[in-house]
């Protein structure tokens, strides 16, 4: 649990991430963690969180407008007992259960969660469906260091973001590979 705590202090205080920004990047957010997490060898998972609204059409809504979040999960021994604990500095200051994390986020009851393993990465347009998953491949790494960097190629006016900020874009992606190199303990 201490070193869990520290990786959640490290990743809240880094400059990278941009865990303020509620409403862009959580996919890009959450999958640097478990690239830097996978590079360094700790074991890692992504937990999800959906409306009921989004997911199966009927009552349920997350906080922010979500129609789902998703965060990097920790499997860790406390008290005696392996639990997974999300590491989310964009919804809550400290890590939190799996469960506690998704009825945090959750505004309006119905909510779904589940845990997925962190190569596993959704960029939806629309609906979940299967098709819409992804194991980790050079676009989804495109869009993790759009995310990074502030830009979401999918709002309005995201592609002129992306032609005027090549510097930016390159800048967060040396940075990036900078940081897979340091280890946080």
């Amino acid at each position: 649990m201490k070193q869990a705590e520290e990786l959640f202090s490290f990743f809240q205080q880094h400059p990278l991430f941009r865990w303020g920004d509620a409403n862009n990047g959580c996919e890009g957010r959450a999958d640097a963690v478990c690239v830097l997490l996978d590079e360094w060898g700790i074991p890692n998972y992504k937990g999800w969180a959906f409306s009921g609204a989004y997911l199966r059409k009927h009552i349920g809504e997350l906080k922010q407008n979500w129609k789902y979040h998703v965060a990097t999960v920790l499997a860790i021994e406390h008290e005696g007992v392996v639990k997974d604990f999300v590491l989310d500095p964009a919804t809550a200051s400290f890590l939190r259960p799996i469960d506690d994390w998704a009825a945090s986020i959750t505004l309006v009851p119905h909510s779904y969660y589940f845990t997925r393993q962190s190569s596993w990465y959704i960029f939806p347009s629309s609906n979940i469906r299967e098709s819409k998953w992804n194991s980790r491949n050079r676009q989804n790494r495109k869009w993790m260091i759009q995310c990074l960097a502030g830009i979401n190629s999918l709002r309005p006016n995201g592609r002129a973001a992306l032609i005027f900020n090549k510097s930016r874009l390159k800048n967060t992606e040396r940075a990036f590979e900078k940081l897979k190199k340091q280890r946080p303990f």
